[in-house]
């Protein structure tokens, strides 16, 4: 048997290099151009600070917010630099025989990769639906997108826990869980020492270029995931946006943007399937995956035309066909369905 070759580069592929100056970005998940009005003060408050080295106390009351907005302890919080950070940190955690559910986000399997931890791949078929059944009983780590970019499936929380097996950590990527109205598959309060969530704050709070998110899970494992990190792992305007953004308020009105994606995800859905396009449902997330004829033809000429859309074969499990596409309003989708219409 021939070794499985794999391409790293399509494992580093990002959205973000499909859009141009100017373009109307479908590509990438991000919901609007920046943070809030509220949460840039909050931030631009903590500026004078910045010639002082971030305080341990400010962490610490990071850590707080975010332990009290999920129902765990303070010292079940990691805080992270993106939840990139926390899928670089995987290969920490010694595992032998790793498995990742496909199709899904590729960072995970990249950092184990390139680490030198073995991986196999669990490539789902339609309508991607979770089998922890044919997770090899060999894996000791497993990861898993919940709800999964970029198919948009919302796994049960009972399914996702079915993963677990003595031996074993379970890695759920739930950096799209708060644009699920009240996160009802959610895992992120389960206090099993041997299940580990990632959060992001980078697409419900437009955070990209700050990088900040968190880890949820047992002191130990944590401490695992932590070992060999320098000192203040995180900047002072990092740590004050996952403060801000795990209070009370900022969580319902991120409950609020949750209940507006979903409708604006359901009108979506319904203008491009009335053009024809093939929509994967049911979907739960702030983006869609579609299927059209000659997908490489098709996102080539919309982005001749400005609008710029996901590459999905870079998936494993997808093919050319396959594009992703983030939720957006009206006024964008009308820009995309007439985008869509003269490529044919």
């Amino acid at each position: 048997m021939f070794p499985e070759t794999v391409d790293l580069a399509a494992l580093r592929h990002h959205g973000d290099v499909e859009v141009g100056a100017g373009m109307l970005d479908f590509a990438v998940n991000v919901q609007g151009d920046g943070p809030p009005a509220w949460l840039r003060a909050r931030l631009a408050a903590c500026l004078d600070s910045l010639g002082r080295y971030p305080a341990a106390e400010a962490e610490r009351d990071a850590r707080e917010a975010v332990a009290a907005r999920h129902g765990r302890a303070p010292e079940e919080v990691l805080l992270l630099a993106g939840a990139a950070e926390g899928f670089a940190m995987l290969p920490r955690l010694g595992s032998r025989a790793a498995a990742v559910i496909h199709p899904s986000f590729t960072e995970p399997e990249l950092a184990l990769r390139e680490a030198g931890v073995p991986v196999t791949r669990v490539v789902l078929e339609p309508p991607y639906a979770l089998d922890p059944s044919a997770v090899p009983d060999t894996a000791d780590l497993v990861v898993l997108g919940n709800p999964t970019n970029p198919t948009s499936v919302l796994h049960p929380a009972e399914t996702v826990r079915a993963l677990r097996r003595p031996g074993r950590i379970v890695v759920v990527d739930e950096a799209f869980a708060d644009a699920t109205v009240d996160e009802p598959e959610s895992v992120a309060a389960d206090t099993a020492d041997d299940v580990l969530v990632l959060r992001s704050l980078t697409k419900t709070w437009a955070l990209a270029g700050l990088r900040c998110g968190y880890a949820l899970g047992a002191p130990d494992l944590l401490a695992r995931l932590a070992h060999g990190r320098p000192h203040w792992p995180l900047g002072a305007l990092q740590v004050e946006a996952v403060a801000a953004t795990a209070s009370p308020a900022a969580v319902a009105e991120s409950r609020a943007r949750a209940v507006a994606i979903a409708a604006d995800r359901t009108a979506m859905i319904e203008r491009l399937t009335a053009i024809g396009v093939e929509v994967h449902t049911p979907a739960h997330g702030p983006f869609l995956l579609l299927r059209v004829a000659d997908g490489e033809t098709v996102r080539a000429k919309l982005a001749a035309d400005g609008v710029a859309v996901r590459r999905a074969d870079t998936f494993p499990g997808l093919s050319p066909d396959h594009l992703r596409v983030a939720v957006r309003g009206q006024a964008e989708v009308d820009q995309l369905v007439a985008a869509l219409r003269a490529c044919r």
